[in-house]
């Protein structure tokens, strides 16, 4: 073969090598429905298997796990940083003002992380296991299921001043309700679709008691909140009393994932002021969107989990960056 044929071939080599090299580095930083497929194929029913028996002995526990994936992914995207403890350089985002006392069902992430453990080791990350416990839980709960893009890592770092900052909170206004959504790419239909996710699961006293008795320090209750609704609330939450009690977001089907969630903003029976502003202020396009899902269900079904997806997708680590811990709770040290 003469030199140039040599050449040539040395560079076809080297130039196909690095096509393919970029296209495998590019194909990793990509979420796909089937990125367990070969190293851990049955990830969804190891998942399943825990999420289930969890969900016998606590009700509750599909409203705290999409929680937890809520508040972790609009805080430097989907990474798993909610589940980390303090430590050395870590100051973690439970003790957070938004999930201080209130973010909950970090022990069944540790058994699910446990169980696919056993099965395929350091192979799926606790974002994803946020990720898909939280769909699997809604669908138990009568809710929508969908394909979940898949490949997440973990982050070694927490973020709390930046939960503190940009997790929605119940007292939220509508204004500053669209103006967080949209910093992390998500529109008012998310907004209101994701919302419905109060469909099941309770809420604390302390974060609706001020609508009841002295609204924005005016003394009298808020407005729109319909009056006979208000008597029960009061009766759950009494001036003065515990501020931990629980109150059902949705008194109708409380353990249902269902579209009554709507029904209530239209009735004034919201139960936190980020609910119910979705529907009483003036003007809102919102409005119109809390009536179509308050008319069809499957339109709010089809909708969640579209919206379900893109919050799923919010920043990811991927490819080589962060990692899979062997522990949801801390870091892993080499």
């Amino acid at each position: 073969m003469s030199s140039f044929l040599v050449k040539l071939a040395i560079f076809s080599t080297l130039v196909a090598s690095s096509f393919l090299c970029s296209w495998s580095n590019a194909d990793q930083r990509r979420l796909s429905t089937t990125f367990y497929e070969s190293r851990c194929p049955n990830v969804s029913s190891v998942v399943r298997g825990v999420v289930e028996e969890a969900a016998q002995k606590d009700v509750r526990i599909g409203a705290k796990i999409i929680r937890l994936h809520f508040h972790d992914c609009i805080v430097d995207g989907c990474d798993g940083s909610i589940l980390l403890d303090n430590a050395d350089g870590i100051e973690s985002e439970k003790e957070a003002l938004p999930n201080n006392n209130s973010a909950a069902g970090f022990e069944v992430v540790d058994e699910v992380k446990a169980a696919l453990e056993n099965v395929c080791p350091g192979v799926v990350s606790c974002a994803d296991i946020l990720a898909l416990a939280s769909q699997i839980l809604v669908s138990l709960a009568g809710g929508p299921t969908w394909e979940i893009p898949l490949g997440r890592r973990d982050s070694r770092t927490a973020n709390r001043q930046g939960a503190n900052d940009l997790i929605p909170t119940p007292f939220d206004t509508l204004k500053n309700l669209t103006s967080k959504f949209d910093g992390f790419g998500l529109d008012t239909t998310d907004l209101v679709a994701l919302s419905g996710g109060h469909t099941f699961g309770r809420s604390q006293c302390i974060f609706f008691r001020h609508r009841l008795y002295n609204f924005n320090d005016t003394g009298v209750p808020d407005p729109t909140v319909d009056t006979t609704y208000m008597e029960t609330l009061r009766r759950r939450c009494p001036d003065g009393g515990d501020n931990g009690t629980l109150a059902n977001f949705d008194p109708t089907t409380p353990d249902i994932f269902d579209n009554e969630y709507f029904k209530l903003l239209q009735n004034k029976q919201g139960i936190l002021t980020s609910d119910q502003v979705l529907y009483s202020t003036s003007g809102a396009d919102t409005i119109d969107i809390v009536d179509r899902f308050a008319n069809s269900q499957s339109d709010f079904f089809e909708r969640f989990a579209r919206s379900m997806i893109k919050l799923g997708n919010i920043s990811p680590l991927t490819g080589d960056d962060g990692e899979i811990r062997s522990n949801c709770r801390r870091v892993n040290y080499y």
